[in-house]
Formats: structure tokens, sequence, C-alpha cells
């Protein structure tokens, strides 16, 4: 007897950790020493609970140091390039120690209230089921309060287990406001785009940061050898680029095992040059941890400090990361590292760098490697390299992150995701952006040949996704923590700081900050034909669904041929019958014995546990053998296709079938219609189930199309498995096993199920074609027409996004009039 293991695969996505596996078999052999002698078994019981919490505590240690590689590369590269972004335009005529001790309490104090205060303490409190960002903030809010804009979502959805929707208690100040956004589409639809705003920023970020992270410490070089050109320092930046692009494909885990000791180790490094030079050159500048020196630095330099502030946010460029990151490492390690490792080692280093050049005023366009002594500065420049690739790839891990979940969002264009990693969720590669990330970032590099300019882009990308942040917090604490809106309203105050910089930094749009806004632009337009477009397609499928009062009045073989087989309708209606469906049997008068309408779906939540995945229902009373499955998929979940979804459907539509004749609820009229009615089928009561017994044969014994096929059907079969062998299946057969007590209508339900099964399996999708109406205005016909169609022709098609087989794919053609 065969059963389908899901318990293998979801081991495969939750690896227990070595510290439980090993305090358990501590357990056992405890036992089995302290039999007959109570003392050493409780002695035995202490020294396990000890080992537990050894192993917790060993466990957090290591997050925090796989941490250094994953999250702090960007931020702990930042001293390489701000005191020079600070001290250019206008500042130059203030370049002077009283400026220098200011601009460091600046950073200092930067560095307090917005990465240790703010996101530490605080923001990395609002995990959504563990994981961060503002899509996840997002998600909170759609979850507590009705600002979603999701299509084919269900009162059924949130009884998910991760969905944790909290009490519908609300504040009298917050209830006018949550009722006046979702009364309000417009208002949902601006929360949406600012979120989206906030994700194309991001993007922007995954161009940016690789062209000046490797500029900044390439331009060591220059420093060290004045007969290199800018021309040299730009080739070896760009083969460095390149090289760094071509690496994505192995996959974050194998890439950054590399990097977390690359961190430390810089980290470490710019440490104790930082502490040398205090040492050395100015212990005094220590008083400039006092906020004094900062109102000093306003009198002294007035508008132009101002607009210096553009530089001085470069110092915490990267800190989204410990927000976006945390479903990787939990808020605890990524805590523990930037308050124990980061924070005090940056502090450190740029007090050293301040120390410098209060002594050397005609460094600052070189500040960072003229603050290194010289006998170490050739090791610290290969660290230096080595840091800058890490923050590089820590962004451009994110970017590929944040496209998936927009892609989930119904936001972005279907691309190709690769799984790197069979054991850890998240970890992603998306060629196709992969290698438009490489262009526009060479493209950048080689245009501009200036980190100050690059920079100024930069800085304005980071605060910009910082100030969103704030602002969805604040919804946060709101409507989701349920706390004072006054609490709120203070939080709001680090958005008040974080608009002061961002002000700063609009004032250098057009001395490079262009740049983002350009890239953002781009990726924004993207976003929205795509969403639109997918809407109005959406919203002509939900105005002309079939009526199931036309099919009841067909009768049961809807007059047409039933012939043998499965077939599965796909569709993106959860409710209903699609057009498509009555558009084949229009012009091909001929369908299968059995029917299933699935609908794959995205909840806003960031992973659907897999026992709660398939919702299953019936369409149309019992003899038609109609049914519904919908497949539901968090934002992050990860689609694998592990070739067993068709024996899945068809135990979860026979333990439905099994349900539906016991439980009250499920039954109803043969006359009236079924559809709505669904149940969650969970796959522990699958293998629980007897009623069908599943064999497993070996499927290089068994000719997978029957010898009563044609002669090229079958040819074309093993062509296909010869060059397709990773999708290959196991043949699976089902029996019905003996229940005398069974019911008779159900057990002739479920042999032609079973039949039907063993006839084949058919996948049915609309090719479709959207196009606007005539009466349409000329820009919605430029959106529709030229936008929305290029995307679609130039991106992946639904068949290969789903997984389906292509030799198994029936397309069929349809026009959408918008």
């Amino acid at each position: 007897m065969y059963s389908v293991d899901i318990k293998s695969e979801e081991g495969s996505d939750f690896q227990p950790s070595p510290a439980v596996g090993g305090g358990q078999g501590s357990a056992n052999s405890s036992v089995r020493e302290g039999q007959g002698d109570h003392g050493p078994i409780v002695d035995r019981k202490t020294s396990l609970t000890a080992k537990l919490n050894w192993g917790s505590v060993s466990k957090t240690l290591l997050l925090a140091y796989q941490s250094f590689g994953v999250v702090y590369g960007d931020l702990s590269t930042s001293p390489l390039y701000v005191y020079k972004s600070i001290f250019v335009g206008k500042l130059q005529d203030h370049q002077n120690p009283d400026a220098i001790f200011g601009a460091f309490s600046l950073i200092f104090w930067t560095l307090t209230l917005i990465p240790l205060l703010k996101y530490v303490f605080i923001v990395l409190s609002a995990d959504d089921n563990g994981e961060g960002g503002t899509f996840a903030l997002y998600s909170l809010l759609c979850r507590y309060a009705k600002f979603s804009l999701l299509p084919n979502q269900q009162a059924a959805d949130e009884e998910l287990s991760t969905y944790r929707n909290g009490p519908s208690r609300q504040s009298s100040v917050a209830l006018p406001l949550k009722k006046f956004i979702e009364k309000h589409k417009n208002s949902r639809t601006v929360l949406l785009l600012v979120v989206l705003f906030g994700a194309c920023m991001v993007i922007g970020d995954g161009v940016i940061t690789p062209a000046i992270s490797v500029l900044s410490s390439l331009s060591g070089l220059e420093a060290a050898n004045k007969k290199l050109t800018q021309g040299v320092i730009i080739l070896i930046a760009c083969v460095i680029l390149v090289g760094l692009f071509a690496l994505q494909h192995f996959g974050t885990r194998k890439v950054a095992f590399l990097f977390a000791p690359v961190v430390v180790i810089w980290l470490l490094a710019i440490f104790v040059i930082g502490l040398y030079n205090i040492i050395y050159w100015n212990p005094r500048i220590v008083a400039a941890l006092s906020p004094h020196y900062i109102f000093k630095f306003f009198k002294q330099t007035g508008k132009d400090g101002w607009i210096s502030l553009g530089g001085v946010l470069l110092s915490i460029t990267g800190t989204e990361a410990m927000f976006a990151d945390i479903g990787h490492f939990t808020a605890l390690p990524i805590r523990i590292a930037f308050s124990s490792i980061v924070y005090p080692c940056l502090v450190v280093q740029y007090m050293g760098q301040a120390a410098y050049l209060s002594k050397n005023i005609d460094s600052i366009p070189r500040s960072f490697y003229a603050s290194i002594p010289e006998a170490l500065f050739w090791p610290v420049f290969v660290i230096a390299t080595l840091a800058s690739i890490v923050g590089s790839q820590a962004i451009i891990t994110a970017t590929f992150s944040i496209v998936k979940q927009c892609h989930a969002l119904g936001c972005f264009p279907r691309v190709k995701i690769v799984h790197t990693s069979t054991n850890i969720y998240g970890q992603i590669y998306i060629p196709e952006i992969n290698w438009i990330l490489m262009i526009m970032t060479l493209a950048i590099a080689v245009g501009f040949q200036d980190t100050t300019e690059i920079g100024n882009a930069y800085g304005l990308a980071c605060m910009t996704v910082m100030f969103i942040t704030t602002f969805l917090m604040a919804l946060v604490i709101i409507f989701v923590w349920q706390r004072s809106t006054l609490l709120a309203v203070a939080f709001l105050l680090f958005g008040a700081i974080e608009g002061v910089y961002l002000s700063a930094a609009l004032m250098k749009v057009p001395q490079g900050g262009w740049v983002s806004l350009v890239l953002a632009f781009v990726f924004m337009n993207i976003m929205f034909v795509w969403h639109y477009g997918t809407r109005k397609k959406y919203n002509f499928d939900i105005h002309n669904k079939v009526p199931l009062k036309w099919l009841i009045v067909l009768g049961p073989s809807l007059g047409i041929v039933r012939v043998p087989g499965i077939g599965l309708i796909y569709s993106e209606l959860a409710t209903g019958v699609p057009a498509i469906f009555s558009h084949f049997v229009t012009n091909l008068p001929a369908f299968h014995q059995v029917l299933v309408f699935v609908c794959v779906k995205s909840v806003p939540v960031p992973y659907v546990p897999p026992e709660e995945r398939f919702l299953i229902g019936r369409v149309c009373p019992r003899p038609y053998r109609m049914y519904r499955c919908i497949v539901r998929y968090g934002y992050k979940d990860q689609r694998r296709d592990n070739g067993n979804f068709e024996d899945l459907l068809i135990q979860s539509i026979a333990e439905f079938l099994q349900m539906e004749a016991v439980e009250p609820q499920f039954s109803g009229s043969e006359a009236g219609s079924f559809d709505g009615r669904l149940a969650v089928i969970s796959t522990k009561d699958i293998q629980s189930s007897s009623s069908l017994i599943v064999s497993e044969v070996d499927y290089g014994m068994q000719n997978s199309i029957q010898s009563s096929k044609s002669l090229t059907l079958q040819s074309l079969r093993s062509a296909y498995d010869y060059e397709n062998p990773q999708v290959r299946r196991r043949k699976v057969r089902f029996q019905l096993a003996q229940s005398p007590g069974m019911d008779p209508g159900v057990r002739e339900e479920l042999l032609d199920l079973i039949q039907a099964k063993e006839a084949g399996v058919a996948y049915i999708m609309g090719h479709s074609y959207v196009k606007a109406r005539r009466s349409s205005s000329f820009l919605k016909k430029l959106v529709i027409d030229i936008g929305y169609s290029f995307l679609r022709k130039n991106c992946r098609g639904p068949a290969v996004a789903l997984n389906i087989p292509h030799i198994s794919l029936i397309e069929v053609g349809m026009i959408y009039h918008v």
C-alpha cells in the first residue's frame, strides 16, 4: 500500500534544529541509563534543560553570525564614501575641524535614532508571521482591515492558521479612519501605490548599490597609484560587476556562506583602524558625541549644512535590510548582531575618520583610504572590495524577493523564479531581472563614473523606503497593534526626522538624484500597466461567467459528448464557470467525463501551510461530475512542481466526496447548485483516508500511453519524456477499497473518478488577447493595446508559471474587449 508522502515535503521546508534533535537523543539515553535510580534521572533532566538552553543560545548566535553576510554588507560599507559625499558643493567652503566634528555628531545620532532605536527596538517587532519588509506591513494591514485590492478573496481565507486576525475592537479615534479607508477605493489604491513605490525604490537600489559599492572600493587604487586612469578603474569595476551578476544563479546560500566572515573581518578591521585614528590623531573627537556640535554645525553652515544631510543619510543606507531579511534570521539574532558588533564598529570608524580629517582637511575627497595606515592599505583594500561585493549581493537578493512579492500581488509580469535552496524559504534567482539589473548597473557605472552623483541617487532611494516604512508602521500601530493614536503620532516623529533628510536628498535631484526617480517611474509604469490590464481581464471574466442555471437546464451531459478523462480548467475565478468553458464546447462539442475548475490564487499571508492549501467543492449536482479546486499560496510561498499535483487533487476530491456524504452542511438537493460550498481538505486527512488504495508502479515498466493510442502519440510522449527528464512523473494507480458501509452514490462517483484518472488528465487554459474597446479613450488604448500587450507577449506564459506539462496542455483562444 502506498500513500503520498507530504511530510517529506514539509520536512524540506522546515528542518528541525540540530540542538533539538540532540536534546531528544539525550533524553532517550537518560531514561535508559537512569532506570531504577530516580536521582540520576533528575540530574539528567537538569542536564537536558541546560543542553536545550545552550542549544537555543548557540543557534541564535549562529544566526546572528550568518546575518552579517546577508543583512549588513551594505550598511557596513558606507564609511567608504560618507564624508566625501557630505563635504561637496558649497560645503567645501566650510571644511574646518568644527564642521567635521559636527558632521560626525550628525552621523552618530542618525545611526542611533534610525537603525538602533527605530528599527532594532520597534520596527523589528512588526513582523508578519516572521516576515518583514513593506509588503509584510501591507499584508498585516490588509488582514486587520479591509484594505486589500487582491481579486478573488474569500471568507475561507480568513480561517487560515497564518491569517492570525486580531480582535475587531478599535479605539474611537481609529475607527472612523479605518471606515474611511475601507469605504473609499481611492484611499486603498493610494495605499497600494505607496507600497509599490517603495518596492520600485528597492528595485532601484538593486541597480545603484552595486555600482556605488564597487566604485567606492576601487577608489583606493586611484589613491595608491596615480598613474591609473579613471577609465581603467571603470573597466575593472565593470569586470567585477559582470562577475557578481554571473554568480547569482548559484544561489544565495552558496555565495553567502563565504560572505559572513568577509563582513566580520571588515567590521573588525575598520573598528581597529578607527580606534587607532582616534588615539593617534585627535582623542578630543569623543566630545562630538554631544548633540551640541550639531547645533554648532548648522549655525556655521546654514542652508549648506541642511543640503549636506543628503550625504549624512548615506551612513544608514542598507538599514531597511534588517527588517526585510528578518524572515531568514528572526529578530533576536539581527538585534544582537547590530547592537553588539555593527553599531559600535561603525561608530568607532566614523569617529576615527573624523579624528583624522580634523588634522588633515585636504584628505576629505579620499577620506577613508587616506586614514588607513600605510602598512595596512593593501589588506584593507582587498577586504573593502570583497565587502562591497557582499553589500551588492544583499540588495540583489532583496530585489529578487521584491519582484516575486509584486508578482504575487498581481503587479508584475510573470517571470521565471528559480528556487536555489530546497531547505530555506525565500532564496530565489530570477534570470530576467538579474540580467536587466546588470545592464542598468553597468550603464550607471560607465555613465556617471562619480560616486558622489551615484550616492545622491542612492540616498534618495533608501530614505524614501524608510519614510514609507514609517508611514506604514504608524498604521500598523493603530490598526494591528491597536494602540493609542498618540503613540502612532509619536512614532511619526521618526518620519519628521526622515522627512528632513528626504528634503535634502530631493535638493540633489539635478546632481544625480534623478536616477532613482527615473528607475522608480519605469518600474511603476510596468507595475501599473500589468495590474491595470490584469484587473480589467479579471473583471471581464467576472461579468461573463456562464450561468449555472444554463448548465443545469442542459442536464448532466451538458448537451455534448462526455469523453473519458479529467479536464482541469484553469481560470482566475474562485466562483462560477469561466467563459473559456462555453467558448470551448461551442467550437468543439465534446468534453471530459470529469471537470475540475482550478483557481491558483494568492492570499495576503506570507505562507499557506501545505495542509490548508486546497479548497475543494462541487459546482453542479452529483451527476454532472463537476468540481472546483482552489489552490492558495502566500506572497512568499514557493510554487514547486513536485509531480504529484494530479494525485493530490484526486485524493482531495475523494476525501471531499466522503465528507459531503456524512456532514450535513455539504449535502443538498440534487437540483440545487453547490457552487460556493467549499471545504479545506487537509493532506493529513488524505493520508489517513482508507477509501482509496494508492499503488506506485515503476514508470519505466509501464507505457504512459495505452497501446490503443496511435503510434504517433506514443512517439511524441517518448520524445517529450526523453527531452524533459526533470518532469517525468511516477505512475500512480488508484483502487477503491472495500467498504460495505459506503454510500452507493459515493462509491459510483469514486469509481468514475478513478476511471477518468486512468484515461488521462488534460489541462485547459485560455490563450487570451486583451484589447481595448473602440469607444475607449486614447490613453486606455495606449495602456491596453500597446503596453499590456507588449508585456504579455514578452513575459512567461501562464502554463510555464504554473508548471503545466506542455504535452497535456489545451489552449482556448479568447479575445477580451475591456
